[in-house]
């Protein structure tokens, strides 16, 4: 779970950074640090929001009964696969052209006023939190094992983010980002179909759809959740010892058919396709 929650910390918290860092040298370079405040108000109170969502997801489901967890613990795997699937998609999509747009919205918020810079780091940064509030409470609901582990995991990932943009914007370091963004967008392509079983698994305790009972394999004696490996493949593939055909039917598809789009860039599948 360290390194699972780590990785997400790391996408999400890199991505949110790095928009932070393209409006704040925006401010810097056309001399406008007076607006700086602002910025960091947006930030915070989205950073706030973020956490108060994933509270609020907490203590909802704790005042539910077991069915009701199940209902509402599938339904926010699946919003949370959307939700991750759609980031991977858009950053690649947008990375070329995300901070040209930040910079534009920025200068339109000066024209209009302070409070303007506010709202646009508000929105820029909300965005990402409420995203990785539900992903995250999604992947502590899976982990299984209360939420210590998992939020350290994203803690450190979280920190590796913000000290990495710092880095970047000071001119300290220099990566390539697309690439970066292609091996960690990969990555959560398989942390995000472990989610989606386990979210599956939710709706079947729930009630909600069948085969629960209907295993595709049982491996509780050869590779058991409770050993080192199985809590390996546990952290990494989410994977559980007894795996229904449903479960696996739905990681399998959305593995193959998710990854090949998401490696695969449009240009590449227009050649190929000639």
């Amino acid at each position: 779970m360290l390194v699972n929650n780590g990785l997400i910390g790391l996408r999400e918290g890199l991505e949110a950074a790095l928009v932070v860092s393209v409006l704040v040298a925006f401010l810097v370079k056309t001399d406008r640090r007076s607006s700086l405040p602002f910025v960091w108000l947006g930030v915070g109170v989205a950073v706030l929001l973020s956490v108060g969502f994933g509270a609020l997801i907490t203590f909802t489901t704790s005042t539910m009964t077991f069915q009701q967890q199940e209902a509402f613990g599938g339904g926010m795997s699946l919003l949370a696969v959307v939700f991750v699937t759609g980031m991977i998609f858009w950053m690649r999509k947008a990375a070329r052209t995300i901070a040209a747009e930040l910079r534009g919205k920025m200068q339109k918020a000066l024209d209009i006023g302070p409070w303007a810079v506010a709202v646009v780091a508000f929105v820029s940064v909300g965005r990402e939190g409420l995203e990785t509030a539900v992903f995250f409470y999604s992947s502590v609901q899976s982990a299984g094992v209360g939420t210590a582990e998992p939020l350290i995991g994203f803690l450190v990932g979280i920190s590796i983010a913000v000290a990495l943009a710092w880095l970047l914007y000071a001119g300290a370091i220099r990566f390539d980002l697309g690439k970066f963004f292609t091996w960690t967008g990969a990555l959560l392509v398989f942390v995000a179909a472990g989610v989606l079983a386990y979210g599956l698994h939710d709706l079947q305790e729930a009630a909600i759809l069948p085969g629960l009972d209907t295993l595709a394999f049982d491996l509780s004696e050869t590779v058991p959740e409770a050993s080192w490996y199985g809590a390996l493949l546990k952290g990494i593939f989410n994977y559980s010892q007894r795996t229904t055909v449903l479960q696996a039917v739905a990681w399998v598809a959305y593995v193959a058919i998710v990854l090949p789009l998401f490696l695969i860039r449009p240009r590449d599948r227009a050649l190929t396709a000639r």
